[in-house]
């Protein structure tokens, strides 16, 4: 049975492995993990599902993560938090994150100690079983 105060994190990626791999690490941490893998499909499960915090790649198909994450500030104001998560390393890729209104941009591969630590700063109240 679902724990009622488990903290809902929607990941989003085209490349369906590392977005279950994501999330799979996720749930281990106790979170609830939802997957979507394009701009559209995020779009439509921050609507719906109304996760805590959003982990989202940013290049993808169609819609990148850059135009998404500016369309889910447009609809959810800042309060919701977004995380890059990029293979693009560089300084002008951080900074376009950072104008898009993404909290924090983190390289893939990701160094999980480093995002649980993002998490837990970002969700004050962490869900039972999170640890570093």
């Amino acid at each position: 049975m679902e724990r009622s105060d488990k903290k809902t994190i929607l990941v989003v990626d085209d490349n369906k492995d590392a977005a279950y791999t994501v999330g799979m690490f996720l749930e281990l941490k106790g979170y609830k993990v939802h997957t979507r893998f394009s701009g559209k499909e995020a779009l439509e499960a921050v609507e719906t599902l109304h996760p805590d915090l959003v982990i989202l790649d940013l290049a993808m198909p169609e819609m990148d993560g850059y135009e998404t994450a500016t369309l889910i500030r447009a609809s959810q104001g800042t309060t919701l938090p977004l995380i890059a998560l990029s293979g693009y390393s560089q300084q002008e890729y951080k900074s376009m994150s950072s104008e898009a209104g993404f909290n924090t941009h983190l390289i893939k591969p990701v160094d999980f100690k480093v995002l649980i630590e993002l998490l837990n700063s970002f969700l004050s109240d962490q869900p039972t079983g999170v640890s570093n």
